[in-house]
């Protein structure tokens, strides 16, 4: 398959991908590597942080509720929560159900997000101030819209 890459025109400017998707991943790509960076000094990649303030806000959940409430699919939540496991921030026991496993954070989960949240903060103040709110509101209704078609397409409800 052809990839439409971003290769500088004869002009000196970028050519962009007509492709949602590629659109998509570049600019969460982008994001992504501000607030990675940032974190990397608290041991935390943002995708971890966010696991973690997740389970912080929801206590010992169910990890099918957590992966609900991350919008991931559970083969992915349980990845993301092994490495964590494997660090001692988060731990996973039966539930009440012996078919289900809770995520809860441990004392080592809760040092990390202290040691992250500052660091978060200020890349979240950072991109306020750059984007402004009329763009970031934008941005908040396009999510939306992408997250409803993509369930639209899979579910075949259009």
């Amino acid at each position: 398959m052809k990839k439409e890459s971003a290769k500088p025109s004869p002009h000196g400017e970028k050519r962009r991908s007509a492709c949602v998707c590629i659109n998509l991943r570049s600019m969460s790509r982008a994001v992504s590597q501000i607030y990675d960076d940032a974190l990397a000094p608290a041991g935390l990649k943002v995708t971890q942080f966010s696991l973690l303030r997740a389970i912080e806000r929801l206590g010992p959940t169910p990890v099918g509720a957590l992966a609900d409430d991350q919008e991931l699919d559970r083969t992915t939540l349980t990845r993301n929560l092994a490495l964590l496991e494997r660090d001692g921030l988060v731990e996973q026991s039966p539930g009440a159900d012996k078919r289900t496993s809770l995520a809860r954070l441990t004392r080592a989960g809760s040092a990390a997000i202290a040691r992250a949240l500052p660091r978060w903060e200020n890349v979240q103040k950072e991109l306020r101030r750059t984007l402004g709110a009329e763009t970031l509101a934008q941005l908040s209704d396009l999510r939306a819209k992408v997250s409803g078609a993509a369930k639209a397409i899979v579910t075949g409800v259009h």
